[in-house]
């Protein structure tokens, strides 16, 4: 090869080479073909990639279901659980979906127990059915993970166990938390280690919080056997002894949710704000109808599905654009998001092959709304990186050159 053919082809080579590692996080996205990217200065887009476009919102559909239940309840709303004595001083649990019935909230439930004068037991037994046993999380994979644990209107420490397998045996990896007897068998075939598992079936759940009441009640004094617990439905002479109001609001309960990004918090939520109708058990499809209808009330919506309120279901689609509309509305509330990074608040998404983010970056001074939804494999980083360039890039017009707006 000629020298001057081959030093122009080194030259071509290397200013590809240097174009492609000075290419930004926001040109990455632009030139994705599944993704998109709406932000917006004083109300016009500066950027608009495929704003429109039904996307899969991932976790970021927590934002919808946190600003939904904040129009439903208010802030200060603070979730109840009754209870109730019968005749043989059997004591009955009423779920009503409360998603944050962890250990100490347990301790203050048994100590208003003992303060409304129990003293002894023969039992205790829950009836959890103010959710249809028909519920079922669309997305909700049938693993041990946290994240799909099954939804119930009783439950303790969000239907999961946290328990330590080791050369003493199974122990609880929480000093909070006693073992159960079916904390054990759950665990009787982890391997040595520290594992958090939920209970992978709903009917365990009520189960689970009788013997973790029972054990709070005997630290108490209150004598009863821990074994002594069954399930079914409150008995209509049964008088009411204590009724127990969460020490946690609705505003405690969604910055956790967002923080964490709770699935079983979020679909708590979503469930609680369907219409009850007859007064049956509530149920997936009341929900969505619910869900729906404000939408369809505060934004007047076309062209999106939800199915449920965590961001589990791949089924769910909504556009930037309509993320966006959410995260304005959200600015009241704004400190409630998570930092994910400087000059950034916004909420995470992600499932395999999705990546998301939305909420506020902090440009020039005040905080803009943005959101953006990758539906194809992408750096897990890359949705950060985005963020902190929009919040530092000196002219975002330059992008609206590129035809984005």
């Amino acid at each position: 090869m000629h020298f001057k053919t081959l030093a122009a082809g080194i030259a071509v080579l290397a200013f590809s080479l240097c174009a492609t590692a000075a290419q930004g996080p926001i040109d990455r996205v632009l030139d994705m073909s599944r993704a998109s990217l709406l932000v917006e200065v004083g109300g016009a887009d500066a950027i608009a990639r495929n704003p429109d476009r039904p996307m899969v919102p991932a976790s970021t559909m927590k934002l919808i279901t946190a600003l939904a239940a904040i129009d439903h309840w208010g802030l200060d709303h603070r979730f109840q659980t009754d209870f109730f004595l019968d005749e043989n001083d059997w004591l009955w649990v009423q779920g009503a979906g409360d998603p944050f019935l962890v250990s100490e909230e347990l301790n203050l439930i048994a100590a208003g127990l003992k303060a409304a004068g129990i003293r002894k037991l023969a039992g205790i037994a829950t009836d959890d059915g103010y959710f249809s046993p028909a519920v079922e999380v669309a997305g909700r994979s049938a693993t041990d993970n946290p994240y799909d644990a099954p939804l119930s209107s009783l439950s303790a420490n969000f239907n999961t166990i946290n328990v330590k397998v080791g050369p003493r045996g199974i122990e609880s990896a929480e000093a909070q938390t006693p073992i159960t007897p079916l904390a054990r068998s759950l665990a009787a075939q982890l391997p040595r280690g520290t594992h958090r598992i939920n209970l992978g079936r709903r009917d365990l759940a009520p189960r689970y919080f009788a013997e973790l009441l029972a054990a709070k009640l005997s630290t108490e004094g209150v004598v009863l056997s821990p074994d002594a617990v069954r399930a079914g439905t409150v008995p209509t002479g049964a008088q009411r002894i204590y009724r127990h109001e969460s020490s946690r609001d609705l505003k405690a309960l969604i910055e956790a949710m967002l923080e964490f990004s709770n699935n079983f918090i979020a679909n708590h939520l979503f469930l609680l704000m369907a219409d009850r109708g007859e007064g049956g058990p509530l149920t997936m499809t009341q929900a969505q109808r619910a869900m729906a209808g404000w939408i369809d009330r505060t934004f007047g919506w076309h062209d999106y599905r939800i199915d449920e309120g965590a961001g589990l279901s791949r089924g769910n689609r909504i556009s930037a654009r309509q993320l966006v509309e959410v995260v304005r509305a959200f600015e009241p509330y704004r400190d409630l998001l998570p930092s994910e990074g400087e000059g950034v608040l916004a909420k995470t998404g992600t499932l395999t092959g999705v990546s998301t983010l939305a909420g506020y970056v902090r440009r020039g001074g005040r905080w803009i709304p943005f959101a953006l939804m990758i539906n194809q494999p992408v750096d897990y980083g890359l949705r950060l990186q985005v963020a902190a360039a929009l919040s530092r890039e000196p002219d975002l017009s330059v992008y609206c050159r590129r035809g984005t707006c």
